[in-house]
């Protein structure tokens, strides 16, 4: 099973791509996972435009594609990934991003079939363009709001888990990592003089995060609590530990996170661990001046273009601050001229 998807209610065909993107392309299994079920929703739509089956029915749902093999890959047209696409946008109410992922799935399974299966000789999916997302800028923390969440964790006397928690909310203010990455983090991937660590990103792909002055203490912190003879025989080796002494949980990462930035009053805010990641890369290049291709590894960013959107935000900090000059709504000496004319 792969997450909620059991394998089996698949096409076989649907089935081998993805265990091609698992082992040839080492995709982690979200991705999969996203991929199946907008196949799954792609084949369903097809089937029930054929049945005449109402796509907001449950019956919808029940479609069984397990049937769909060559022959009838081979009819699908342009024009019906377009048709699909409308669907998911009308129907459905899919923004830009979740229409995109779903042509991505639908894309990459025809580029399957097409050019490392040789099963297909045309591919319809190949021209058509992903819809156009709008470029949000990052929220972020401000460098004083920072501060506030890091006092709320250190005032937060009655907690017993504050010293694990300080060394999370740090590590995310200054590396800028994923909660995904850093749920995952063993105590063997953290260089023994706290140097740096290792963390597995998107795709697996490991990097290398080396660590500031805050992130040492912290984390020299944690490390002395960790292990300790309360927590030293848990039988994990992950660095971060829940209350049951298992792996922390990227649910109660979140929680935690919530919890404090309500503690620093900031929660009105509507910040979030992904936030986080935003701020520490946000501080890097506004207060750091560190070049966006530093940046763009640090994040672990496949593109330099994902990272690019710091510097829009660092542009839209210089507009903001221009408007904030005191002189900027000073009279121009014209409109003063023409007010008097009129008197």
């Amino acid at each position: 099973m792969l997450h909620s998807i059991p394998l089996e209610t698949l096409p076989p065909l649907v089935r081998e791509f993805a265990s091609y993107k698992s082992v040839i392309q080492n995709a982690s299994e979200k991705t999969i996972s996203e991929y199946m079920l907008d196949l799954r929703t792609f084949f369903r739509f097809l089937k029930a435009r054929e049945f005449k089956i109402d796509p907001n029915s449950e019956e919808f749902e029940k479609i069984d594609i397990r049937a769909v093999d060559l022959d009838y890959i081979k009819h699908i047209t342009t024009e019906d990934i377009y048709d699909f696409l409308m669907y998911t946008d009308t129907v459905r109410g899919n923004m830009a991003a979740a229409k995109s992922r779903k042509l991505s799935a639908i894309k990459g399974f025809f580029k399957y079939l097409t050019t490392k299966r040789m099963m297909l000789e045309e591919n319809p999916a190949v021209d058509i363009e992903s819809p156009k997302r709008k470029q949000a800028l990052p929220k972020f923390l401000s460098l004083e709001e920072s501060l506030l969440l890091l006092d709320a964790v250190q005032n937060d006397t009655e907690s017993q888990s504050r010293v694990r928690d300080y060394a999370i909310i740090t590590l995310f203010l200054n590396c800028g990592m994923r909660v995904s990455e850093l749920v995952g983090i063993d105590i063997n991937d953290v260089d023994r003089q706290l140097r740096s660590m290792s963390v597995t990103g998107k795709g697996n792909k490991q990097r290398i995060i080396y660590l500031n002055e805050a992130c040492r203490d912290a984390l020299s912190d944690y490390l002395d609590e960790r292990l300790s003879d309360m927590h030293g025989k848990a039988n994990t080796p992950a660095l971060f530990l829940s209350k049951r002494e298992q792996r922390i949980s990227v649910k109660t990462v979140q929680w935690l996170v919530y919890k404090y930035l309500d503690l620093a009053g900031l929660e009105s805010k509507h910040y979030s661990v992904h936030k986080l990641r935003h701020t520490a890369a946000t501080l890097m290049y506004q207060s750091g001046n560190v070049d966006v291709r530093v940046l763009k590894d640090i994040l672990g960013h496949e593109q330099l273009n994902t990272t690019q959107i710091y510097t829009h935000v660092s542009n839209r900090s210089m507009e903001e601050a221009m408007e904030h000059n005191p002189l900027s709504r000073h009279e121009a000496l014209g409109d003063r001229t023409s007010d008097k004319k009129e008197e």
